[in-house]
């Protein structure tokens, strides 16, 4: 597996970043890709385990081993046939996921773990730039249409798979472009759009349709933050089931925590997409947000990846101060290994952005209220610090505090799905409000209502881009089976 002896014999490499001087003044990517020789090393590295607990720690099941080792011996072609195998977007989860699969690398007992992720973006940007990712058209037509809602990485990933089985799959947007959250959520600096409408265009090739600007589901179109504003059709959804055999609805957990506490509506404070889609539409469209937050204190409530998009975005308008709360305690520097491999372990993470300024984190740290001026701005931001004993959170009398605020994110995370689509289509619910839909047995990724299936956050719940891409290909084996009887497709 790669080198026997590389594990001793080679360090982790980290792929570089540009100084935060030259990065804060772009939205660009600023993440620099292994280069090849970097890779080689890196793959040998992967050891001989015996077990490979990456590969059970990947929702996907890459094949890690197998295309480290692949790398290892420059042979990239196969590399990227084998990553293909089981992931339909290695460029998205080389540059997004958060990478589980290194924190169950044996090697990571005691040692760096592997850089996966980072072989992973080398291996599929390198296919890319060499021509190797091409259209896989049908050889033949099943004469069954599918009809996606919401082209995130589930959506995309179902269409990508029932189109090489020969189905006819349309794929509806009630946003301007394709991607989901991947396309106006993330930023630009974290994920280049290029990379998305390149995958775009194979699927097209493929025969995939894509309908932008459509709200399926809804009697009108309604003001919310993940709606786009052009969106300018309505599909209503007995329609949508009478024109296709399947219906997939992947649209994505919509709706956002808020955060009830005096003064939520001064203005000045937002739900994070509120910032973030404008500002990936000023970047991608020209169009400005409108709001910006330069020469302001912001305030972020939430630890999160979208809380560290909050931050490096507002760095990037020139924030004069980001200071970010969270609930939860202070995690620990280094995970308890003993205690806690192969899982995913409790430690203190900082992301890029917080280091592209004095970012200043507070923990065990609850909102009480936002205080306004006379204006109805907000101002200032109340908070009281806790402490924690056995899961319930207690208030520390005397602790109060005030900050100047000019402006606050909520990212809080997503509670479920757009309510109204899932009334629509008259689906079950879980106890969450998300999608009822099983994802084993038979009728797997069926909801209550036959034809319509459902995949992704939709139904699982906020998570992982990982695992949107996995539960997309199952539920597009489950439709296939729907459609045909049997299914080829990968499980």
């Amino acid at each position: 597996m790669g080198k026997p002896t590389g594990f001793l014999e080679f360090e982790r490499q980290e792929e570089t970043y540009e100084t935060v001087e030259t990065r804060r003044a772009h939205y660009r990517e600023f993440v620099r890709a292994l280069s090849d020789e970097a890779a080689v090393t890196q793959g040998a590295r992967c050891m001989d385990c015996g077990i490979p607990f990456c590969n059970n720690a990947c929702p996907l099941g890459n094949l890690i081993p197998d295309w480290n080792d692949l790398v290892y011996k420059s042979d990239w072609q196969r590399a990227l046939e084998t990553l293909h195998a089981t992931n339909n977007f290695p460029e998205f989860t080389g540059r997004i996921c958060p990478a589980p699969c290194e924190s169950a690398c044996t090697l990571g007992i005691n040692a760096a773990p592997v850089g996966i992720r980072s072989i992973e973006r080398a291996v599929i940007d390198k296919g890319w730039d060499a021509g190797w990712i091409t259209p896989q058209i049908a050889a033949m037509r099943s004469g069954k249409k599918v009809a996606i809602v919401g082209s995130g990485p589930a959506g995309l990933a179902a269409a990508q798979q029932l189109a090489r089985a020969g189905h006819t799959v349309t794929v509806f947007e009630k946003s301007s472009r394709i991607g989901g959250l991947l396309g106006f959520g993330i930023p630009d600096f974290k994920l280049d759009k290029s990379v998305i409408d390149r995958r775009v265009a194979q699927m097209q090739a493929e025969g995939v349709t894509f309908k932008t600007r459509v709200l399926v589901g809804n009697k009108s179109l309604p003001a919310a933050i993940n709606n786009d504003a052009d969106a300018n059709e309505i599909m209503p959804a007995a329609a949508l089931r009478a024109a296709f055999d399947a219906v997939i609805l992947a649209a994505g957990s919509e709706t956002p925590r808020d955060l009830p506490v005096p003064g939520r509506e001064l203005r000045g404070v937002h739900a994070a997409l509120e910032f973030l889609i404008p500002q990936n539409k000023e970047v991608q469209q020209g169009a400005a947000n409108p709001i910006h937050v330069k020469g302001k204190h912001v305030v972020v409530i939430g630890g999160g990846d979208t809380g560290s998009d909050c931050v490096g975005t507002s760095y990037r308008q020139g924030a004069a101060s980001v200071t970010q709360f969270e609930l939860m305690p202070m995690p620990p520097k280094d995970e308890n290994k003993a205690l806690t491999w192969p899982y995913w372990p409790l430690k203190l993470r900082t992301s890029s952005s917080h280091k592209e300024g004095d970012t200043r984190r507070e923990f065990s740290v609850a909102t009480k209220a936002f205080v306004g001026d006379a204006q109805g701005r907000v101002k200032a931001i109340q908070a009281m610090r806790v402490r924690w004993e056995n899961g319930q959170m207690h208030e520390i009398p005397g602790s109060k505090f005030e900050l100047p605020c000019d402006a606050a994110f909520l990212a809080l995370g997503f509670l479920h799905p757009n309510t109204g689509l899932l009334e629509a289509f008259g689906v079950g619910k879980d106890a969450r409000g998300n999608i009822l839909a099983h994802t084993e047995g038979e009728a797997s990724y069926q909801t209550s209502v036959a034809g319509v299936f459902a995949a992704g956050d939709a139904r699982r719940g906020q998570s992982l881009v990982v695992w949107a891409i996995r539960e997309g290909r199952q539920c597009a084996r489950a439709v296939d089976e729907f459609l045909m009887g049997r299914s080829l497709l990968p499980r």
